[in-house]
């Protein structure tokens, strides 16, 4: 009996100086991380205007402002302005499906999958993953749709307005509608 109660401190006592060392350890590095403080809606605003200026700098932001104001990019956002008050309200736009093959040129064949569709005479890209795509696999070039998106976006790499095709409809039929609960709304 003696014997195993010096066995037992024997065990015991090494764990007690583990336990000791490993939650010493945990307080200084708890008390060496520099604390988080929110920053104010003016250093927010500060900081995005920093990052804005330092992005328009980088090859990327040189690009996309020298786009922006070439004929195409003034195109492409004088189609968004045709459609924007739609985008807000996210109501139904009338469209006709102009190709559902359209592929960027170095473009991997297993990447997005695009609609291109043309609204009010105006022509507006809509990407989608290829299993969100085989949901529309039964439209044809010259169908009529109805769209609703809740924004679009820019880019030099595209020939048209990017919208997001959120919900699409044919003959009182929902062919798409995207799941925002899936994607936390974005």
């Amino acid at each position: 009996m003696k014997h195993m109660k010096k066995s037992l401190y024997v065990l015991i006592l090494p764990l007690i100086v583990v336990s000791g060392l490993v939650f010493a350890n945990r307080e200084i590095k708890s008390k060496t991380k520099p604390s988080q403080q929110k920053l104010s809606i003016a250093d927010r605003e500060a900081r995005l205007l920093e990052d804005r200026k330092k992005w328009e700098a980088s090859p990327d932001g040189i690009k996309y402002n020298k786009w922006e104001i070439s004929p195409e990019g003034k195109k492409v956002h004088a189609s968004h302005d045709k459609i924007r008050k739609y985008i807000k309200a996210f109501s139904n736009m009338d469209a006709v499906v102009t190709s559902l093959t359209f592929q960027r040129e170095n473009a991997k064949s297993s990447g997005p999958k695009w609609l291109i569709v043309k609204i009010n005479g105006e022509a507006y890209m809509m990407q989608f993953s290829p299993k969100d795509f085989q949901q529309l696999n039964s439209l044809k070039v010259n169908d009529k749709i109805i769209v609703r998106s809740h924004s679009a976006g820019y880019s030099p790499n595209h020939p048209y307005l990017i919208v997001s095709g959120d919900y699409i409809e044919q003959n009182s039929k929902v062919l798409f509608k995207r799941d925002f609960s899936k994607n936390n709304g974005c």
